[in-house]
């Protein structure tokens, strides 16, 4: 068998100590407890801004500012987290392939076929719950088909050069609405055409890959430093730093009297600019070590067992909490649309069982209904 190390980005070969530096080892409890307690704040988030549609109030205090779903501080930053650890997933899965040519070229396979079936469930998906980060995660697994044997450098470069291009991108409509041009073959094309299709994923969806690549790449670097002992560390910092940056930047210009500079140096997730993926990456860096160290330091506890066993599960809680909204709120009129109060106490609610339920199914099944279709899928 030919055991030479694995192409490297621009077609160069290294020895094995340039390839990723990741050790195999057990199943780590810090990913899959941050994905249970990250799934928390997406329920959150997506049930308070499900109800606003459907006509609970957005305003009304402080509370309601906080958890604002689309302008508010926690706005996108559970998905973002959950991104980033979605990265860290992928160098961990693929840690063993790494050096070798044949298992490197099936795990390509494998990461593609995933993020193919994952994008065409999560587009299926979107018809019950419009806005799904479902078929953007599949975009981001065919690429980590590509990205996940390159070197750490060419991996922050390219999460830059997406944050740098969706910045750009809305630089460039902004400059264009100023001067009164249409951007509206790019931002509002049909959306079941190709050019909808690609452009969604990219640019006008609710996770686009520009700047959401970022996250991602991200993720997958981290992944590959978590045997050191400097990793938590360098992860806090590098976050603490960037959440630091942000802080200061984004509300010195929100006083701006420019309105190119509110926009261009906004923290509004929606303005994907530079300032929104700083604060919103600081903050998934620094929870991630946070919590990763509070699993690694009561691993043995019945509450960290419990949220490990639940994150093991967590794409049959994510759709589950969609069809549960859909049966109570649409079909049965259980819950009304209502205050943040009543986002709040549903979404811990059906959080808590969704918690019970999959640690009663993971030690008597192992892995949930939707992994266990998800691998056979796409084995």
């Amino acid at each position: 068998m030919d055991t030479s190390p694995a192409p490297l980005p621009g077609g160069t070969t290294g020895p094995p100590e340039a390839l990723p530096s990741v050790r195999p080892s057990r199943r780590r409890p810090g990913p899959d407890v941050v994905r249970a307690l990250a799934m928390f704040g997406v329920v959150v988030m997506n049930y308070h801004g499900y109800l606003i549609i459907r006509g609970a109030p957005r305003d009304g205090g402080v509370l309601y500012d906080v958890f604002d779903p689309w302008t508010g501080p926690l706005s996108t930053r559970f998905a973002t987290l959950f991104v980033l650890t979605a990265g860290v997933g992928v160098s961990l899965m693929t840690a063993s392939s790494i050096g070798d040519p044949e298992r490197t070229r099936a795990m390509r396979w494998r990461l593609a076929r995933r993020g193919l079936v994952l994008y065409g469930v999560g587009l299926a998906f979107d018809m019950i719950w419009a806005g799904t980060i479902l078929p953007y995660y599949g975009a981001m697994f065919v690429l980590a088909a590509v990205l996940y044997t390159w070197r750490a450098r060419w991996l922050i470069l390219t999460g830059v050069l997406a944050a740098v291009a969706g910045w750009a991108l809305r630089w460039w409509r902004l400059e264009r609405d100023l001067d009164g041009r249409d951007t509206s073959w790019l931002t509002n094309p049909p959306g079941s055409s190709p050019r909808g299709l690609l452009f969604d994923v990219f640019v006008n969806g609710t996770h686009p890959l520009l700047p959401w690549l970022a996250f991602f790449c991200a993720g997958i670097v981290l992944g590959r430093i978590l045997h050191t002992d400097w990793w938590r560390a360098a992860c806090a910092g590098c976050g603490l730093a960037l959440f630091s940056i942000a802080a200061i930047v984004g509300p010195a210009a929100a006083g701006s009297a420019d309105a190119r500079v509110r926009t261009l140096l906004s923290d509004d997730p929606f303005e994907r600019g530079l300032v929104y993926v700083a604060s919103t990456l600081g903050s998934a860096l620094v929870a991630f070590a946070a919590i990763s160290w509070v699993a690694d330091r009561f691993e043995d506890s019945t509450v960290i067992d419990v949220l490990r066993r639940a994150g093991q599960l967590s794409l049959t809680i994510y759709l589950a909490h969609a069809l549960v909204f859909n049966l109570l709120v649409d079909w049965l009129d259980v819950v009304a649309p209502d205050g943040v109060g009543t986002a709040l106490a549903f979404a811990t609610i059906v959080w808590l069982c969704s918690i019970a339920g999959a640690v009663a199914y993971q030690q008597r099944f192992g892995r949930g209904p939707a992994e266990r279709v998800y691998r056979a899928l796409t084995a």
